[in-house]
């Protein structure tokens, strides 16, 4: 089995904000492979499914912690620990400020770098887990961090972020075969990334 746990923040007012890509791409992947219902477990909204990679198929639990970002390990260790689920096979996605908007890397193990849901997890399973990094931009100042992550991503990011949601689902097989390398260049080539300038964001562009 493995665990995918999408990062972000329960609740309507936080649906749509840059902070809640990893909810976003945990619904994406949810649809392509015709996951089974919504339900409640794990302090978290889960759905179970199969995806079918070269290798046969594997099995999934999706995970959207409603810890609240900041405890989302939590939620994601306490799943891991009941199906005894190694760190290597799991992978969390989330945003990524230190990416261009539209990036995407895979990574394993490190530091938090200032993200506080992925500290959380590194709390609870160590560090050694896989991150699929979604890169939302840098606002230029760290003090405008919070709100900028905390903030709806505008209309006109809306064609890049639908494209990233869809290839890091289309593309998932790759992942699931332990192929990182292979599924970051396939997600990157169906969704390259857009030419960006911290001004037009800024500016709301």
């Amino acid at each position: 089995m493995i665990i995918i746990a999408g990062l972000g923040n329960p609740g309507a007012k936080y649906q749509g904000n840059r902070h809640n890509i990893g909810f976003m791409a945990a619904d994406a992947i949810a649809d392509r492979w015709r996951f089974g219902p919504e339900r409640a477990k794990f302090q978290s909204v889960i759905r179970e499914g199969e995806v079918e990679t070269a290798a046969g198929p594997v099995k999934v639990l999706l995970m959207k912690p409603q810890t609240y970002m900041n405890e989302s390990g939590r939620a994601v260790g306490e799943a891991a620990r009941f199906y005894k689920v190694p760190p290597a096979n799991v992978i969390v996605f989330h945003d990524e400020i230190d990416l261009a908007p539209g990036r995407f890397r895979m990574k394993t193990g490190g530091g938090a770098a200032g993200q506080n849901g992925i500290r959380s997890m590194i709390s609870q399973l160590g560090a050694d887990f896989r991150r699929g990094r979604m890169g939302v931009g840098h606002p230029g100042e760290p003090s405008l961090v919070h709100g900028y992550v905390l903030a709806d991503f505008h209309k006109a990011e809306q064609p890049w972020l639908d494209a990233l949601l869809n290839a890091c689902a289309d593309a998932l097989p790759f992942a699931l075969a332990g192929d990182d390398e292979r599924y970051q260049g396939e997600v990157m080539r169906l969704a390259p990334a857009p030419k960006y300038s911290p001004r037009q964001a800024a500016r709301g562009e």
